[in-house]
């Protein structure tokens, strides 16, 4: 029996969760759940770096120590795009920044007058987005950041957490996969696109495979510690309970909705650059073609804003609120949403600036957010099938969106395709079971997909008949026209 503990870090949450792998089933208990909450210094947004890290400790303490557990080992995976910076003795120079900070508002525009927007895409097969590490690292070359000219050492978020814990200074392949300077097609970094940009390549580490063994810990209790996929859409996607026969797309719904399917080889072709998707790497040598959709962020923000207002929701009930709210209110573009604040207000002024009334409740707030995101839903369905010169037959929601009942039979309705939901946990378990993998005791991605089957149960939500989905999404599709 194997005993693995997974570290998931999200843009608002990080769990500590215990899988053990026996008899071809794998069963995971939380040991340790806590926030992940940035930090505002003045315009400049932080990750609370420090605070991730005693947390992750402290979660390897609770299995070791408290339950005494046997761990053949420990991965970590996070968000994508975020890094930090070593100096030559492997001091941290600064705290990570958070991908929304808004040093990076106009610096696409700037670097492509340097190294022009098909071109970059042509070298990294990667979506365009302000917060991605390409971005980052050229505001801090265009601001002279002190720390850029220092440093020796580029480490992603779970590749820093891995270096912490074993000295080992790697990146991992589905993390790297993400920065916008790594080619997808060589699994080798873009040297030659950051040469151009006067951006130091020097400071990349050697890149490995998901499921690569990393060393020991280097303090008691001295624990195997495993590259898994560190991109935790990579790990929830290794863990999508897919088999053969029908084609299918997924969705990693949580903060954002990942959506997409996998390829055998990226496509970095004029049709993908066209249509803005992007090619980052999976578990057992595929590629995840996808596009990154802001999910529940503005749902979570709405609630944030609600609560500092005197009124306190769970998830639950804002979405019992717009199950009860008048339909198709309003029409919202999620990717007109990526900064912090004020979500309702916001999404108001949205409303009046598109000649829509805006909700009338925070019900109606709510219901509008998840039917604009299914019928985002529909868009990308529509273009993966058009990339992928393939119908897609079914839909597989994992993570902890998966378990918004409201959300996924909006995308079956919108999609006119059945949705499978589940499992909610799907990153840790993709991340314990890529740990398997690299440890001998899982052969591959197929028998990884077949211990999910085995172990979890989904839920499965069909299209309803006769839903006025049809005219809502021709509605949806003039607003993203206008």
């Amino acid at each position: 029996m194997g005993q693995y503990l997974a570290f998931d870090l999200g843009a608002e949450s990080g769990r500590a969760i215990a899988g053990s792998l026996q008899g071809g089933r794998l069963a995971v208990e939380e040991l340790h759940r806590f926030l992940n909450i940035p930090i505002q210094d003045g315009r400049a947004l932080y990750w609370d770096t420090q605070k991730l890290r005693r947390e992750i400790e402290y979660g390897i303490g609770v299995a070791a120590g408290d339950r005494k557990m046997a761990l053949d080992g420990i991965g970590i995976d996070t968000w994508g795009v975020d890094f930090g910076l070593l100096s030559g003795d492997g001091t941290l120079l600064e705290n990570p920044r958070h991908y929304r900070d808004p040093r990076t508002a106009g610096v696409m525009e700037k670097l492509f007058a340097a190294v022009p927007r098909e071109q970059v895409f042509g070298y990294t097969g990667i979506q365009f987005m302000q917060l991605n590490t390409l971005y980052q690292l050229y505001a801090m070359k265009l601001a002279e950041d002190p720390a850029l000219e220092a440093a020796r050492t580029l480490l992603n978020m779970p590749d820093l957490f891995n270096y912490w814990l074993t000295g080992a200074a790697k990146s991992e392949a589905t993390i790297a996969s993400t920065t916008q300077f790594f080619n997808p097609g060589t699994m080798s970094w873009a040297t030659e696109l950051l040469e151009r940009l006067g951006l130091p390549g020097g400071i990349l580490c050697p890149i490995v495979a998901p499921g690569t063994p990393l060393g020991r810990m280097s303090e008691p209790p001295h624990l195997p510690v495993y590259a898994t996929a560190g991109h935790d859409t990579a790990a929830a996607v290794a863990a999508v309970p897919a088999e053969s026969g029908p084609t299918w797309c997924y969705i990693s719904s949580g903060t954002w909705s990942l959506m997409g399917i996998e390829v055998d080889r990226p496509a970095i072709d004029p049709q993908a650059l066209a249509l803005n998707f992007t090619n980052e790497v999976g578990a057992g040598g595929k590629t995840r073609l996808l596009k990154n959709i802001p999910g529940l962020w503005l749902l979570q923000e709405c609630r944030a804003q609600w609560r500092a207002e005197g009124a306190e929701y769970s998830y639950d009930e804002l979405t019992r609120m717009a199950a009860e709210a008048r339909p198709f209110a309003a029409a919202i573009d999620s990717d007109a949403f990526l900064a912090p604040g004020d979500m309702p207000r916001r999404i108001a002024e949205h409303c009046r600036r598109t000649d829509q009334a805006p909700p009338r409740s925070r019900g109606e707030c709510a219901r509008a957010i998840l039917e604009s995101l299914a019928l985002r839903y529909r868009g990308v369905l529509e273009s993966l099938e058009t990339l992928g010169r393939r119908k897609i037959e079914l839909i597989h929601i994992v993570g902890g969106g998966s378990r918004n009942a409201l959300l996924n039979q909006f995308a079956a309705d919108a999609t006119g395709r059945p949705v499978v939901a589940g499992p909610s946990e799907a990153t840790a378990i993709g991340n314990i079971l890529v740990q398997a993998m690299g440890a001998g005791e899982v052969a591959g991605l197929e028998e990884l997909r077949a211990v999910v089957r085995r172990s979890f149960a989904p839920v499965t939500f069909q299209p309803r008949p006769g839903a006025p989905w049809d005219a809502a999404y021709e509605r949806y599709r003039k607003l993203l026209a206008k």
